[in-house]
């Protein structure tokens, strides 16, 4: 785990076209990109991190009627008191993405708002989903970095439960595991297996750097105003401390 925080510091400027070729070039065809209905919630989110794991499954029993509006505010207290309920909260480290396996679950809001922007504070700089996120003009509001499948609008009591943390998990097509690299900009989601990360992140910034070489050229060609997107030359010493 250790390793893997470590080399978050060598994805900082990368993108996910840039992982993605550079995971091709290595024989990892489709390995790791998720499906493209997992989604930034909005635009201009861009996160690495490393994978921290949750396993849900779908309720086996439906929430039962709750007799006051005092109980009805507290539906997860109560949900959670009864079923059981797996707390992870404290596990979050910096650098941590949350990556969400529903197990196939209906609609059902096991992000939202709130809990989402606690796992914020805790450190996490993404979280991805497989399901439905709920509140979500919150989320987008607060720029909290949610990439789900769907918006959803129900909670979670009656509809979802989570089993295990930490452990092997599908989400959207690809396996991830806790201590994969977990990347997200406009384009997508992508994960890279630890094992060959630190040769990707290699690939992948001369991807980049060439890149915005040619862009840069485009640029001055078209008298276009330089940005970020082509200043190779802040990238490119960021990147000398890694040879």
């Amino acid at each position: 785990m250790a390793d893997s925080f470590d080399l978050l510091k060598q994805f900082k400027y990368l993108r996910v076209v840039d992982v993605c070729d550079a995971m091709d070039g290595i024989g990892y065809f489709n390995v790791g990109l998720m499906s493209p209905e997992i989604r930034p919630l909005w635009a201009g989110m861009k996160f690495w991190g490393v994978a921290f794991t949750l396993r849900c499954v779908p309720a086996n029993r439906p929430m039962w009627r709750l007799n006051t509006t005092e109980e009805i505010v507290n539906a997860h207290g109560i949900w959670f008191k009864e079923v059981g309920h797996l707390r992870y909260e404290e596990q979050i480290r910096p650098g941590h993405v949350i990556v969400t396996d529903t197990g196939g679950a209906g609609e059902v809001g096991f992000w939202g708002s709130a809990n989402s922007l606690s796992m914020v504070a805790r450190g996490a700089v993404g979280i991805v989903t497989d399901g439905y996120c709920r509140d979500t003009a919150e989320v987008v509001l607060q720029k909290t970095p949610i990439c789900a499948r769907a918006r959803g609008r129900t909670i979670i009591p009656g509809r979802i439960h989570l089993v295990e943390v930490q452990t092997p998990i599908g989400c959207g097509g690809v396996q991830v595991r806790p201590g994969d690299i977990v990347g997200c900009d406009d384009d997508g989601v992508i994960v890279v297996p630890i094992e060959v990360a630190a040769e990707v992140a290699i690939h992948a910034r001369a991807i980049l750097l060439a890149d915005m070489r040619a862009r840069r050229k485009l640029y001055e060609r078209l008298g276009m105003t330089p940005d970020a997107t082509v200043d190779y030359e802040t990238v490119e010493a960021y990147y000398q401390q890694f040879k």
